[in-house]
This record gives C-alpha cells, structure tokens and sequence, in this order.
C-alpha cells in the first residue's frame, strides 16, 4: 500500500477525495473535558465560533476560554471577548491574545497567556474552536508548537458555504477550500507544521 502524505499533493490537480482526506475527515468531537477552550480568530468568528464556545463553557467542558487574533483595529479577540460576556461566559473566565495576525501567530502568541493565566504545565487538553475546513491546519500548528503533552478535542463549526457536505456547490466555498488545501500544503512543505499521512 503505497502511502501518501499532505506534502505530496498536487494542489493543481487535487480531487475532491483528496480534499475531503486533508481537511475534513476524521474531526470529530471526543466529548471530553478540557483545561481551556482555545477560539481561533477570525473575521466571522463571533458568528460562527463564539457560539460553540459559549455552548462548551456552559457545558462544563471547560472552564477558562481563550479567545485569539489582533487583525483588526479592535483587535477580534476582544470583539468575541464582548459576545462571550453577553452571552453569560464570566469576565474572569476568558483570555486573550491581541498580537497575532495568522494561525501560526495565535498558537505562539497563545503560549505565554495561557502560561501567565494557567501554566502551560498545568494543561492537558484543550478544546479547539474553529470552522471544520480550517480545523486540520490548526491542529497541526497546535502540535508543532504548543507543549507535546498538551491533547486536544475537535470542536468544530460550519459556516454556511464551506462544510464537507457542501463546499464544491458554491463560489465562495469552493475558493475557501481550495485555499486552505493550498495554504496548508504549503506550510507543511516550507517545514512550518508537521507533515501527515492522508
């Protein structure tokens, strides 16, 4: 059985079977309890990624919640700050992170507020927040720089074009994809995350 790996991909000519192997399958959610809740930034994150982080924290999955990203003028971590509050998550139960501007900067930026806030030797799963097609080059950047005993449970979320049921029907979420399989291909081969069998 010849075994390919994510480095390997012809992103020109990849097929939907591949794209399926390289961001969606095998996400699921493990159902269990985490130290922190850790929310990717992004521009919709409020609408898409705050929710489920709401709903976890309520759950008792975790008690703490930290909230990623400094893109904009007020950074989106303090905008999803605000919309957790609302929403009934405690003042002195969220963190965040205002300084990073990709992926790669919310896990390292990530590092030295959840060791401040909790001590990177106290945590031993956290529960990852972010849209299912973004979710497998989270994980792999969490792998490659957060401490290696640190496990993770997939809490992932859909936006309303860009699922594995769906992506291929629209402009918007084809674009999205194929962008993602680029990116992450791309960082895997420049040595930036590890490199995975598909």
């Amino acid at each position: 059985m010849v075994i390919l790996l994510a480095s390997q991909i012809d992103v020109d000519n990849i097929t939907k079977e591949q794209v399926h192997k390289l961001l969606f399958n095998d996400m699921e959610d493990d159902g269990k309890i985490g130290d922190c809740i850790f929310v990717f930034g992004s521009r919709n994150a409020v609408t898409y990624r705050v929710p489920k982080a709401v709903e976890l924290y309520k759950e008792g999955r975790a008690a703490k919640i930290l909230f990623t990203g400094g893109v904009f003028n007020t950074p989106e971590s303090k905008t999803m700050k605000s919309s957790a509050i609302q929403a009934g998550v405690a003042d002195s139960d969220i963190m965040i992170e205002t300084r990073s501007k990709h992926t790669k900067e919310n896990v390292i930026s990530a590092l030295f507020v959840l060791d401040r806030a909790l001590g990177l030797h106290r945590i031993h799963r956290m529960l990852v927040v972010t849209t299912h097609y973004h979710m497998r080059r989270c994980l792999l950047t969490l792998e490659t720089y957060m401490p290696d005993w640190i496990e993770y449970s997939i809490c992932k979320v859909d936006d309303k074009v860009s699922r594995a049921d769906n992506w291929w029907l629209h402009e918007i979420g084809t674009k999205r994809v194929l962008k993602e399989v680029r990116g992450l291909v791309k960082y895997i081969r420049q040595g930036q995350i590890k490199d995975f069998e598909l």
